[in-house]
This record gives structure tokens, sequence and C-alpha cells, in this order.
């Protein structure tokens, strides 16, 4: 099979016409084929001169389906991959940012039609559309591609994208897209996009991430930026009882998570919904209990609801572990400084000798600084974290900066001070010595 070799800026564009032509035609004999590629060539070469970009794009494509289902190319995959390249090209010799993004869009129509046939070839076509978009993002697979940020219309370069976190769900071809998780925030800043769009984008990540092992933390992270989109403005009132099972799914997360001692879930709105309602009103006072209270009303939830925790997936074991570390930041968030052992034994419900184990456990887990005073039997604490980060706690860290700097301000007036007396000694002791 002829390789397409790019001579000039317009012959590639004839050759994947012709070729495709070609093989559309192949079985129906040279006194029928030659015409119609004749006439397809014809076409195609009077879009390329009035520079109809779009009507090109259309013929070009048409035969999109043809090329992944054929058993006549000998190396499919990279054949499919030059053609379909070339087409997308398309998007840079458009005249205007709307007849782009309508390229971009016949595009994506055709790639992500049929996504589980070749969804990483598929998906490998809609990076290079993306790199035509993005000057910052790399290729999904590969670094294949050298073309950046030729689609200049923000609305087009979202657009893309979410085509492609599309194709990556449906394909289960997830490994392509998942890398570009990482630079999502600073895309939405680039694209400008509105809340409503946000949404949708972080959504369709999470959804992608939820079956991913080991990605559980990541998958948190996007169903707590989704949750808050829903700022409980009259433009939600319509759109925010459709986030009640996400906001489910992200209090099982945190409650499961080992890693995770501190959220803002309890007060979004999309999570504050779950108080009143009447199917997920005991997960919202789970999570309530997780973030405000200690053991002993976790294990009073417990007895009463232990196959609600079972239908969830939760351990009952793991539970109260996270609970006790949760008892202890608790205690540390109340204390003057110091927490005598006996508060710890009694919060976490545990033996004398077991008190140390669980500060060492905390320690480790990065939720508390603290020095054991085993003398006096108590914890000298330095820094925790807190389970909850709202207006209280920015109003106290406020005040902790504000003495901060008086006791910098103060120090340097100190030294101001000594460093003029100093000074003036010196002073006197040089006339002294004339």
């Amino acid at each position: 099979m002829a390789t397409i070799v790019n001579t000039t800026e317009e012959e590639p564009m004839l050759a994947v016409v012709r070729f495709t032509a070609e093989l559309a035609w192949a079985d129906a004999g040279a006194d029928v084929a030659e015409p119609e590629v004749t006439r397809l060539c014809v076409e195609a070469q009077q879009h390329i001169l009035a520079a109809r970009w779009l009507d090109m794009a259309s013929l070009m494509l048409a035969s999109a389906d043809l090329l992944l289902q054929s058993t006549r190319l000998p190396d499919k995959d990279k054949d499919l991959e030059c053609i379909l390249a070339i087409i997308c090209n398309l998007v840079t010799k458009a005249r205007s940012q709307d007849e782009a993004l309508q390229i971009a869009e016949l595009i994506c129509a055709k790639l992500t039609h049929q996504p589980q046939d070749k969804p990483a070839l598929r998906l490998k076509v809609i990076g290079f559309v993306t790199m035509l978009c993005f000057h910052c993002m790399r290729p999904t697979q590969g670094s294949l591609f050298s073309l950046y940020n030729l689609l200049g219309s923000p609305y087009a370069k979202a657009f893309v994208y979410k085509k492609a976190l599309d194709l990556a769900a449906a394909g289960k071809a997830a490994d392509c897209i998942i890398p570009t998780f990482k630079n999502i925030d600073s895309f939405i800043s680039d694209w400008g996009i509105g809340k409503v769009e946000q949404r949708d984008l972080f959504l369709a990540a999470a959804r992608i991430l939820k079956d991913q092992k080991g990605m559980n933390k990541e998958y948190f992270n996007f169903l707590n930026k989704y949750l808050a989109t829903f700022d409980g403005s009259a433009d939600d009132a319509d759109a925010i009882g459709d986030a009640k099972e996400e906001a489910v799914a992200a209090i099982i997360e945190f409650v499961k998570s080992s890693d995770l001692y501190q959220c803002d879930l309890l007060n979004m709105p999309a999570v504050a919904q779950l108080e009143k309602d009447e199917k997920y009103q005991l997960v919202y006072e789970l999570l309530k209990i997780f973030l405000t209270q200690r053991l002993d009303s976790y294990l009073e939830f417990q007895s009463a609801n232990s196959a609600l925790l079972k239908g969830y997936g939760l351990v009952h074991e793991d539970c109260i572990t996270k609970m006790r570390l949760m008892s202890l930041l608790d205690l540390s968030s109340r204390c003057a400084g110091e927490i005598p052992y006996h508060a710890i034994i009694d919060a976490l419900k545990i033996n004398d000798d077991e008190v140390e184990y669980w500060i060492v456990k905390a320690i480790s887990c990065k939720i508390l600084d603290c020095k054991v005073d085993q003398l006096n039997q108590v914890i000298i604490v330095s820094r925790h974290t807190e389970r909850i980060f709202g207006m209280p706690q920015w109003q106290s860290l406020r005040a902790k900066l504000g003495v901060w700097r008086g006791n910098i301000a103060s120090a340097i007036n100190t030294i101001q001070a000594n460093k003029v007396t100093d000074d003036g000694s010196q002073g006197i002791q040089g006339l002294m010595i004339r």
C-alpha cells in the first residue's frame, strides 16, 4: 500500500482523498472505480482552491468508518493515524475560530462514534486535535506531534478536551487521559470557562477515576471539585439535586480513606442538602460525626446502623481506627497546648499502655506534632490538623499571624534601638581617642 508523503501543502489532502477513494472502490472494477476516484479528487481540489476547509473535512471524514473497519491496510494503525492526522491539520487552515471549532466538532463526532473500537488510537488522534488546541499539553500517548495552540478559541479547547474525556470513559482507555488531570486547573484558567462547564468537566474526570485502582484520593479530589461548584445560589436550584449521589460518594470515600483527615464537605450546599433527604440523611449524619464528634458518637451510630455501613462497604474496625485519630484531633483543638493521658484514654476508648501507640500513629499520619511528657503523663501539642477549616479556623489563623507580626515588629525595633546605641557608643569612643 502506498505511503502518503507530504511534498506540498495541498498534496497530502489530495493523497488522502485518492487513497481512501481507491480503497472504497477497490472491489468495483476499474471501469467503475476510476471515474469515482477522479470525481472525488476533483471535488477535493475545488474545496482546496476555494478554501472550503469545512467541506474538505466532511469529504475526508466520510470514509473514516471504512478505514477503521478495513482489512486491506497492511499496517492499519499507522496508516489510519497518518490519514487522520492530515485531516486534523485542517483546523490550522480555518479562516476563523468558529470554522476551526466546526472542523474540530466534525472530527470529534467521527472519532467518538463506536468508542469501543480501537479507543486508544481514537484518543491518540483526539490527542493530536488537543495538541492543536493546547500549547501547554503533551499528547496523550508519546511525543508524536509538535503543533501547539493553533485553535485560538478557549471554547474550542474545552470542547475537544471534554470529547477526549468522553471517549476515554466510553472506550475504557482511561490510562491515556489520566496523566493530563494534573494540569486541569491550569487548563480551566486558560479556557476561562463558566461554572457549569467546569462542573461537567470535573464530573467526567471523577467518573473516569472511580474504578481506577490506587486513585481513590484523586477520585475524591475531583468529586470535591465538582461539589464545590454548587454555591447554593438560585442558578443551582434545578441542578443541585442531581449531585446527591456524588455527595454520598464523596462522604463514603472520605470515611474510608486512611489518608484524609480534613475536608470541607460539611459546608458545601450540595452535601448539606442530604441532611433533609430521607434516603441519605444518615450518610450526612455519619460525615458530621467524623468531622465534629468523637468515637463514642460513632459507636452509638454504628450500633443502630450497622447494615447501612456494610451496604456502603465500610469496615467497622477501619472506621474505629480513623475515628480514634479524629478524636485525638478534636482533643488537640480544644486543649490549651497540653492533653492529659487520661483524656486520651477516655476519648479513644483505649488502655493505659496504648496511649503512646496512638500518638505515634497520629504523628506518622502527619496530622499531629507533639512532645510526650511521660513523667507528667501529658502530651504537648505544637501542631494539629483541623478536621474542618472554616471561618473560625481562618479567624484563628488571622489572630496568630497578627501576634507573630507584632512579635517580629517588636524584635526589629529592639535590634534597631540596640544598633543606634552601639553606633553612639562607638562615636563617643572615637572623640575620646582624638
